[in-house]
């Protein structure tokens, strides 16, 4: 009886070290462009992480001013915006200026517990009053190997980069 305890108890450690072993974290570096032309307003911008199955698994970000606009974030609405408020106002900060902005994924879910190793999703989904609108989506491998990947500007959302590594 003692050896199957002591091996029921193994296999529980076992299955709770089934969680990636690897301590790295994803730093993604975002710009936001000026516009030569017209007034500027803030974009609104949401930045998260979606599973294999396109299903969100992590907001990172929401910058926003009002909470009308929000729709504008098309694909964020849609996913998340409209079904979580309580999640988008603890994410929420204030729309921001052009410039280069620097953020962190842990590896977590919104519940605070590290996903499993597979291939996830970042989207970065930019809308600006009086401009246009803008969706960045890059495929990445979460299983601790390095990650160093460039997104080319586009018109509301400047140069993109993702970098990983143990």
């Amino acid at each position: 009886m003692k050896k199957v305890k002591v091996a029921v108890a193994v296999a529980l450690l076992l299955s709770l070290g089934s969680a990636p072993s690897f301590a790295a974290s994803l730093q993604i570096e975002l710009a936001l462009p000026k516009p030569d032309h017209g007034p500027y307003h803030r974009p609104y911008v949401a930045v998260w992480i979606e599973d294999q199955a396109e299903k969100p698994v992590r907001l990172l970000e929401i910058w926003r001013e009002k909470p009308d606009w929000i729709k504008d974030l098309r694909r964020f609405w849609r996913k998340t915006g409209r079904a979580d408020q309580p999640l988008v106002d603890a994410r929420t900060g204030a729309t921001k200026g052009p410039g280069a902005y620097h953020l962190k994924w842990q590896g977590d879910d919104n519940a605070g517990k590290l996903v499993g190793a597979g291939e996830y999703l970042l989207v970065i989904e930019a809308a600006r009053e009086h401009g246009g609108r803008n969706i960045v989506k890059q495929k990445f491998n979460w299983d601790g190997s390095a990650i160093d990947l460039s997104l080319p500007a586009g018109s509301e959302i400047g140069a993109v980069s993702l970098k990983s590594g143990k």
